[in-house]
């Protein structure tokens, strides 16, 4: 494959003397989220060249060149050209969204990225997906190593989105010859993020599913974003599991959260929750609770080789995430008001649970009469 016109790139961005010889990076996804912040950290690096910045509004972060525009228009190939790297952070796995319109966004849009970076002359682009994909199973490995089997199913949030994604940065380098694609796996995200396994802790009591294994093992996002700039600078390459060191026992984040567990048989659990999720009354299918059944914990051993290391301990995410979700009250990521919070405390998070399903029943038996 050619590589980009050096007048284009020298157009795009002029050298100024003494200025970095570094890549330059395009993010999208920039204005929110991890994408604002790995773009504010890119533009302050002196490895960094320059930064263009690619999203559906204008972000804060002057020192990069934004781009306004939906990833998923072809356009993108044109603000690509004279980029070395592209990281693609573009994804909505927002619990609110309907679940058709996210996964053809986040599936076209991952699509249309690595075409777009291709026909660019790109030479790497950097995905990001979750350590969930490799599913959370009772005979999972502690830790998982990066080439374990993905065996997650597309039963939890997103999750079958994050599949396919993975599935499209397998095929890109066979299917565009030259094209390098990096994926990244974070644990468990903490840091202004709102995910079904971050509201697991909103709850007036931790629902532990009788006979399950649960081990917890956190990401700062500041970590992430130190771990997407190695790949960026070609620190380290392939796929990349990232997260703290170790993880904690179902015991220990009771102990450090405070907040006392309330157990169920996993038939009453699993069932519960799919039929509250199948009525409308909570975001998070059943798939969901898995996580917080079975480990999924990942060593991060390649990153570690390169001599990349987590800055945050779990035991200090878990402490920033309570923080964070203090004042929140949610059952089976149900976020409830003050009303309904002050009952579900006193009553637990599994009679909430379990109590929410019966309303509905009574209010439709009282509809009928």
């Amino acid at each position: 494959m050619s590589s980009p016109d050096p007048q284009v790139r020298a157009a795009r961005n002029p050298s100024t003397p003494g200025g970095s010889r570094g890549p330059v990076v395009a993010v999208t996804g920039a204005a929110n989220g991890v994408g604002a912040l790995l773009t504010e950290r890119l533009a302050a690096s002196e490895e960094v060249k320059q930064v263009v910045a690619i999203d559906e509004r204008r972000g804060e972060c002057d020192a990069a060149q934004w781009h306004v525009l939906d990833v998923r228009d072809p356009a993108i190939a044109d603000k690509l050209r004279g980029a070395d790297v592209v990281v693609h952070l573009a994804l909505d796995l927002d619990l609110g969204s309907d679940a058709a319109a996210r996964t053809a966004y986040n599936v076209r849009g991952t699509q249309t990225v690595l075409t777009a970076a291709a026909a660019a002359g790109v030479h790497r682009v950097v995905l990001c997906t979750s350590a969930m994909v490799y599913g959370a199973l009772e005979d999972n490995e502690l830790p998982l190593s990066e080439d374990a089997e993905l065996r997650a199913t597309a039963e939890a949030t997103g999750v079958g989105d994050l599949l396919e994604v993975e599935r499209l940065a397998r095929r890109a380098p066979r299917a565009h010859p030259g094209l390098n694609v990096t994926v990244v796996r974070p644990a468990i995200l903490v840091g202004g993020t709102d995910t079904a396994l971050t509201r697991y802790f909103e709850s007036p009591r931790l629902l532990v599913v009788a006979g399950s294994r649960p081990a917890w093992q956190f990401c700062h996002v500041e970590d992430l974003v130190s771990a997407l700039e190695y790949a960026v600078l070609e620190k380290v390459d392939g796929e990349l599991a990232v997260g703290c060191d170790g993880w904690l026992e179902q015991e220990e984040v009771e102990e450090l959260s405070g907040i006392r567990r309330m157990e169920l048989p996993s038939a009453v659990a699993l069932g519960a929750a799919a039929r509250l999720h199948r009525i409308g009354l909570t975001p998070s299918p059943a798939g969901d609770l898995a996580y917080t059944m079975y480990p999924w914990v990942v060593s991060g051993s390649r990153l570690h080789d390169a001599g990349w290391r987590p800055r945050w301990t779990n035991e200090e995410v878990l402490a920033e995430l309570l923080a964070e979700v203090a004042g929140r009250h949610t059952v089976v990521g149900r976020r409830l008001g003050r009303r309904d919070a002050t009952a579900a405390g006193a009553a637990g998070a599994t009679v909430a649970l379990l109590g929410a399903a019966a309303v509905v029943r009574r209010a439709r038996k009282a509809r009928r009469r």
